[in-house]
């Protein structure tokens, strides 16, 4: 992409526009010491709103559903919001944060089952041409964390 004259973090998630393939790993039950995983596929589309100031992505999760990410950048702050809207229509709780070295991490509180959770996201380079997104809980303010749901991101178009 050609030089815009942003280098404030607003083209931070630029790699994610177009169309992918992705590889779901999800834990089967939450904040209960689980250790069996579900996995499944799905597709995802991700494009750019507003000169890159805030980003769209709808997430195909096969017969569980569908999923959308809605994400904004606060340009005097540096950095970014991101809202997950669920299968019914409910927008979650963002989480906010930037990238540092190619990594992004974005933190939030929100709440699993009814109870508080601190909640992170990570934005990772995976395999040339992809992307790795993991979510995970932290039920005790974060002293731990529970790696709950993993996304890898193949480009199809």
């Amino acid at each position: 992409m050609a030089y815009d004259g942003h280098e404030d973090g607003r083209r931070d998630f630029h790699f994610l526009y177009g169309r992918w393939a992705v590889a779901h790993r999800r834990l089967k039950e939450r904040g209960v010491g689980c250790a069996e995983w579900e996995e499944f596929t799905g597709t995802a589309f991700c494009q750019g709103l507003m000169g890159g100031l805030c980003n769209v992505d709808e997430n195909d999760l096969g017969e569980r559903g569908h999923g959308l990410t809605f994400r904004t950048f606060d340009v005097e702050a540096g950095r970014w919001s991101i809202y997950w809207v669920d299968a019914a229509g409910a927008l979650g709780a963002p989480v906010h944060g930037r990238f540092q070295a190619g990594v992004g991490r974005f933190e939030g509180d929100d709440t699993c089952a009814g109870r508080p959770v601190k909640v992170a996201f990570l934005w990772e380079p995976a395999a040339e041409g992809g992307a790795r997104w993991s979510q995970a809980f932290s039920y005790d303010a974060g002293r731990s964390w529970e790696t709950n749901w993993v996304m890898t991101f193949t480009r199809s178009a």
